[in-house]
C-alpha cells in the first residue's frame, strides 16, 4: 500500500468525521458517538475493513491528542470566572474522582467477577468526565446553563483528567510491582501534581512573553509557536516526573488570562486544532473496537454504567457540593452532566499495552459504558436542565474578531490622548500596556503620518492616541497613557 492510498485513506476519515459533526449540530447526536461509529465502520469488523491492533501506537497518538484538546480547553477558559470556584472545582477534580473510581471499583469487583486490585483499576479509568462533549451538546440544542455551572464543568473536566490518569498509574504499579508501598504512591502524586502545575505555568507565561518580544517575520508563524509550546510543556513535565496533562491544561490557562499578539486569531487556531485532535482521536479509538466482542459484555456493562451514572456519581458530587452554594437542582445536573468520554477509552489501552489478564474485558466495558453514557446522559441533558431549571438561552457569538460599536451606545466614544514626555507608556507595545480590555486602540497619529495599531506597536511620547470605549474605560486609559498627568 503506497503513501497516495493512505492519504486518501486519511481524507475519506477525516471527511466523515466533519459530516458527522454536521449530523450532530444538526440533529443533536453527540459528534463522540459519531466520531466513535465512523471508526467502527472503518474498522476490520466494519465496511472499510482497516485491520487496526496496534494498542501502543494508538495510546501514543491518542495521548498527543489530547494534549492539544486539554491545552485549547485551558485556553478558552476564562480566569475569571473560575478563579472563585477553584475551592468546588478542584475538590470534584480530586476527591470526586477518587470517591467515583472507589465506588465503581468495589462495584466492579462484584458485577465484573474481578479481582479487587484490577476492579480498581476499571473504577479509575472510567472515573474522569468529558465536559467538551456536554458543552457542544448543549450548543447544539442552543441550550446554555445559569449561574457559574458552565466555568465549574469546565474547571473540573480540565482537572479532573491528571487526576485519572495518576489513579490508574498507580493502581497499575500495584498489580505489576505488588511491592509499591503507599509512601511511593503519595510521593509520586505530589511529584505529578506539582511539577505539572509548576512548569505548566512557568511554559504558559514563557509563551506569553516570547510572543510579545519575538516579533516573527510571517504571521503564520505563530501558529507554529502554539505548537511549540504544547509540546514542550507535555515533553518536560513528562520528562521531569509530572503530569503532562496537568501541564498542558495550566500553560493554556495561563494564556488565556494574559495578552498577547494575535491572541483571538491563535485561539481560534487551537480550537480547529483541538477539533482536528477530536476527530482524529475518537476515529483511532473506534478502529480499535471490535463490535462482536461487545455483545457478549453488554448486559455486565450497562450494569456497571448504571452504578456509575445513578450512584457513584450522584454521590460524589452530592458529599462535595453540599456544603457549598450550589443549590440541589445545580448540584443535581452537575451530576447527571458526568458524560464520559475519550479519556476512559485511553486509559482502558494502558492495561492493555502493560499486558494485564483482563486487560480485554476492562477494554471491552469501558467502551461500552462510554457508548451508553453519551447515548444515554449526552441526548437527554437538554431536557434534564430545562426540567430542573437551570437552563438558560445561549449566548450568540460575535462572529467579528473585536466588538463593533456605535458611538454613544452605553456610553462608549471616541477619545483622543496625547501621550506626554515622560510617559511610563512610551517605549511600550500596546499590547504590555495593561491596558482595559473595554479599550479599543483604534488610531495612533504622529508628525509623520498615521499607523494602524497592532499589539506590537509601540508608543512613542508625542503620539496621539485614539481609544474607544465606556467613560471608565477612557480614564483608566488616560491614566496608562499619561502616566496619571
Amino acid at each position: 500500500m503506497n503513501e497516495a492510498v493512505y492519504l486518501a485513506a486519511a481524507a475519506v476519515l477525516l471527511l466523515l468525521g466533519l459530516l458527522a459533526s454536521k449530523i450532530s449540530t444538526r440533529f443533536g447526536v453527540p459528534a463522540l458517538l459519531l466520531f466513535l461509529g465512523v471508526g467502527m465502520l472503518a474498522g476490520s469488523e466494519g465496511l472499510g475493513g482497516i485491520e487496526f491492533d496496534d494498542f501502543e501506537l494508538a495510546q501514543s497518538v491518542s495521548v498527543v491528542a489530547l494534549a492539544f484538546i486539554l491545552y485549547a480547553g485551558g485556553l478558552d477558559t476564562q480566569w475569571s470566572e473560575v478563579r472563585s470556584l477553584l475551592g468546588p472545582g478542584l475538590s470534584l477534580a480530586g476527591l470526586g474522582t477518587l470517591l467515583t473510581a472507589g465506588i465503581v471499583g468495589v462495584a466492579a469487583a462484584w458485577i465484573l467477577d474481578l479481582p479487587i486490585l484490577p476492579a480498581l483499576l476499571f473504577g479509575a479509568i472510567v472515573s474522569s468526565t468529558d465536559a467538551a462533549a456536554v458543552f457542544s451538546i448543549l450548543r447544539s440544542r442552543s441550550v446554555g446553563l445559569k449561574g457559574q455551572l458552565r466555568p465549574l464543568l469546565e474547571l473540573e473536566s480540565g482537572t479532573n483528567d491528571p487526576m485519572a490518569v495518576f489513579l490508574t498509574i498507580a493502581v497499575l504499579d500495584l498489580i505489576t510491582e505488588p511491592g509499591t508501598g503507599a509512601g511511593e504512591l503519595l510521593l509520586l502524586f505530589v511529584t505529578q501534581m506539582s511539577v505539572g502545575a509548576i512548569i505548566g505555568y512557568a511554559v504558559g507565561r514563557g509563551s506569553v512573553f516570547a510572543i510579545n518580544r519575538i516579533h516573527l517575520g510571517y504571521e503564520g508563524l505563530y501558529p507554529v509557536g502554539l505548537i511549540v509550546t504544547v509540546l514542550l510543556a507535555y515533553s518536560a513535565t513528562d520528562l521531569l516526573g509530572g503530569s503532562g496533562f496537568l501541564a498542558v491544561y495550566v500553560a493554556g490557562l495561563a494564556m488565556g488570562r494574559s495578552p498577547f499578539l494575535h491572541k483571538k486569531s491563535l485561539m481560534r487556531f487551537a480550537d480547529g486544532l483541538a477539533w482536528l485532535m477530536q476527530i482524529a482521536l475518537f476515529l483511532v479509538l473506534g478502529l480499535l473496537v471490535f463490535p462482536s466482542h461487545l455483545a457478549p459484555v453488554a448486559g455486565r456493562a450497562l450494569a456497571v454504567a448504571a452504578v456509575l451514572i445513578f450512584v457513584a456519581r450522584p454521590l460524589a458530587v452530592g458529599i462535595l457540593l453540599g456544603p457549598t452554594r450550589f443549590d440541589w437542582r445545580q448540584t443535581a445536573l452537575v451530576s447527571w452532566v458526568g458524560l464520559r468520554g475519550a479519556v476512559p477509552i485511553v486509559l482502558a489501552t494502558f492495561p492493555l499495552v502493560r499486558g494485564i489478564p483482563e486487560a480485554s474485558l476492562i477494554f471491552n466495558v469501558v467502551f461500552f459504558i462510554v457508548l451508553a453514557s453519551v447515548l444515554f446522559q449526552g441526548t437527554t441533558i437538554p431536557w434534564v436542565a430545562r426540567r430542573l431549571r437551570v437552563d438558560a438561552p445561549v449566548g450568540r457569538r460575535d462572529p467579528y474578531p473585536a466588538r463593533i460599536v456605535e458611538a454613544g451606545e452605553q456610553g462608549v466614544d471616541l477619545q483622543e490622548i496625547v501621550v506626554p514626555a515622560g510617559s511610563p507608556a512610551a517605549g511600550h507595545q500596546i499590547v504590555d500596556l495593561g491596558l482595559p480590555e473595554e479599550a479599543l486602540v483604534v488610531l495612533v497619529t504622529r508628525a509623520e503620518g498615521f499607523v494602524v495599531p497592532q499589539g506590537s506597536t509601540v508608543i512613542l511620547a508625542g503620539d496621539k492616541v485614539r481609544v474607544l470605549g465606556n467613560a471608565q474605560a477612557r480614564r483608566q486609559a488616560r491614566i496608562v497613557l499619561t502616566g496619571g498627568r
